[in-house]
């Protein structure tokens, strides 16, 4: 499992629920509101300036396809261009409060302090990562977090919630490419995909604050490692309980395509309300496409890529890439080579662009 799936984990503490409800509706503007309200009625509680950098980082990676990408896809994260990268002043925001943080925690040692500071470390790795694209930066910045944690739960080992820091930090290194597992061995940690997994879910039944925040991970951890059976319960309760969300909904429809459940997928699609039309487009035609339903995947892509700039870069790029797929199974040559050229055009750096060029002078084919 690639880094940059586990680096978005979710960590801030929860004693704000107006605001948390509307961050995990994906309402991240008026999450910024109540985040806001906080730290002016706790100005010295660094849990407020946790929260609104977390509502920024994520509000970005919603903007930027990133979200969409880890959750539904599993693809590139990366498919923002100059123009949607984060304006100075917001980056200022985002720095300002994690600067806050580290303020009010220095030279603190209790327990809590100690929490809230592994909790902006870890915001900053994802931030580094994800916005910044400093890889190395981030791997340190989470490393960090890890170290801060593990002395919490050192003094409180009944403190369930400290653990999802070392278990998402050993699932990362455990599950990285040898050259990016190096960066784990200089900074003192192996990993441990299997045991972290298993950390991860402990959080998840039995956690407090980031009892949500591991279950959102376990869907994505649960896909990747092909266990989509585990994963449809989860994301079925967070759906009742963030209904705005789509990106749950489409998650869910990947699951159940991936269990071969077509009709139960359709019936998702059918139902979701709150999701950009262009996406629920791409995926329908997706789920066809995977079960060989070429004709029908090719209406629903063609209203896809349609969308515009409000479809979002990561759903137009795949798009495109399955409709030259689609062409490509039905023998329309030069059909599929339009399609991949337009996803390469959509999204050059994307993972999609890099299937459209492979697909661009050899004709993709499946299995029978």
């Amino acid at each position: 499992m690639p880094i940059k799936v586990v680096l978005a984990v979710l960590l801030a503490a929860r004693c704000w629920p107006n605001g948390f409800d509307y961050f995990y509706n994906l309402e991240y503007e008026r999450a910024i509101v109540e985040f806001e309200k906080e730290i002016v009625a706790r100005p010295s509680d660094p849990a407020g300036y946790n929260h609104l950098a977390q509502a920024i980082l994520y509000r970005e990676m919603l903007r930027a396809g990133s979200l969409e990408s880890e959750l539904v896809t599993g693809s590139n994260p990366f498919l923002s261009r100059a123009k949607i990268l984060p304006p100075a002043a917001e980056q200022r925001r985002f720095d300002g409060a994690i600067e806050q943080v580290f303020r009010l925690c220095e030279g603190k040692t209790d327990t809590e302090s100690l929490y809230l500071l592994g909790i902006a470390h870890g915001l900053r790795a994802n931030y580094n990562f994800l916005i910044r694209k400093l890889w190395r930066d981030a791997l340190k910045e989470f490393t960090q977090a890890r170290r801060l944690h593990a002395q919490v739960v050192a003094r409180e080992p009944a403190r369930v919630d400290a653990y999802l820091v070392e278990g998402v930090h050993d699932y990362i290194v455990g599950s990285l490419p040898f050259t990016w597992k190096l960066l784990g061995f200089l900074v003192g940690f192996r990993g441990d995909k299997d045991g972290g997994l298993r950390v991860v879910e402990r959080v998840a039944r039995e956690g407090d604050k980031n009892r949500v925040d591991a279950i959102i991970l376990l869907t994505v951890a649960y896909r990747r490692e092909r266990e989509a059976a585990k994963a449809v319960p989860l994301l079925r309760n967070l759906m009742a309980q963030y209904p705005r969300n789509y990106l749950l909904g489409l998650v869910l429809v990947q699951m159940y395509g991936d269990l071969g459940r077509k009709d139960e997928a359709l019936t998702v699609l059918s139902s979701m309300k709150t999701a950009p039309e262009a996406k629920v487009r791409y995926s329908r035609g997706n789920l066809l496409f995977w079960f060989r339903e070429y004709d029908s995947a090719l209406k629903e892509l063609d209203l896809a890529v349609r969308g515009g700039e409000a479809a979002g870069l990561n759903t137009i790029a795949n798009s495109w890439l399955r409709k030259g797929q689609c062409h490509d199974m039905l023998s329309q040559r030069d059909a599929a080579r339009a399609a991949y050229r337009a996803s390469m055009a959509s999204a050059p750096d994307s993972d999609a662009a890099g299937e459209a060029r492979k697909y661009f002078d050899r004709p993709y084919a499946r299995a029978k």
